[in-house]
């Protein structure tokens, strides 16, 4: 346990550092931009021999990043990144991965931002196995669930390419082979095409949310005079989706082990914003 340790701590030493750079064209954006990397250093520079004078640091630099993104609207995955970044740094799992979530959704292949969420994840308190239907179907249609959404709109247009390539070509020149390779173009075109149609449809009826809180207490029902869910409460960094949202500003939710129960609005956060 005790090299397992060392190794975790290692592994976020190494990985947790690095902000990403990007371009904003706006003046104002590009100074609180300067601004919040400038701290940032410094930050890193303190986290060893003051780490309060870091923390109100790090909290300066994670202020001016959210005021890009909420003031300026600026939506950018490198942008995420440093955010998550920021937070992991501060301790603050829950907005870490909250962070590391949205970052995934513009720049999902990156290798820096993979290797960040997996450290995130790590360092969270709840751990919830995964259903055995859901396993199951994780190794039936691995290429759904194991490779990115890049990579499976590369696969789908190579493959649905070739099978047009290969529809001219029979034309004029009748071969066995061409006839099977369009058959088989034809099926991992349509397998692709329906891995990203699902993609699409849970992200428009699913909203994905992340609880920040150190601990939410999860209710049989949408107020605190419910019974508790669990023995244990909710931690910060445990990912959900939304079945339902009250008005009296609770959630009702599904955990990734699907066991569902109800939260305070208060104690959670989405990926991505109601419009």
């Amino acid at each position: 346990m005790f090299c397992i340790s060392l190794l975790t701590l290692a592994y976020t030493f190494i990985y947790a550092q690095p902000l990403y750079a990007f371009e904003p064209d706006n003046a104002e954006i590009m100074e609180l931009y300067n601004q919040a990397r400038e701290l940032f250093r410094k930050a890193n520079e303190l986290s060893s021999t003051d780490p309060d004078s870091a923390n109100d640091l790090y909290r300066k630099t994670v202020m001016r990043f959210e005021t890009i993104v909420r003031k300026g609207g600026v939506k950018n995955g490198k942008l995420f990144y440093n955010i998550g970044n920021v937070y992991f740094k501060m301790g603050d799992i829950g907005r870490a991965i909250l962070n590391y979530k949205r970052a995934s959704q513009l720049i999902p292949n990156d290798p820096n931002l993979i290797q960040n969420f997996k450290s995130a994840k790590a360092r969270r308190m709840d751990r919830f196995e995964e259903p055995q239907k859901k396993r199951v179907l994780k190794t039936l249609f691995f290429w759904h669930y194991d490779l990115s959404t890049a990579t499976r709109v590369f696969v789908f247009t190579l493959f649905f390419v070739f099978l047009w390539l290969a529809a001219i070509l029979k034309l004029f020149i009748s071969r066995q082979y061409l006839t099977w390779f369009i058959i088989f173009a034809s099926i991992a075109s349509i397998l692709f095409l329906g891995s990203l149609l699902a993609d699409f449809m849970y992200q428009q009826k699913y909203r994905q949310g992340v609880v920040l809180s150190s601990e939410a207490i999860a209710r049989k029902g949408n107020s605190a005079a419910y019974e508790q869910s669990f023995t244990e409460p909710l931690h910060a960094g445990t990912e959900f989706i939304l079945i339902e949202e009250r008005e009296n500003n609770w959630y009702h939710i599904e955990l990734t082990d699907s066991r569902r129960c109800w939260i305070p609005a208060e104690d959670a956060e989405f990926v991505i914003h109601a419009h």
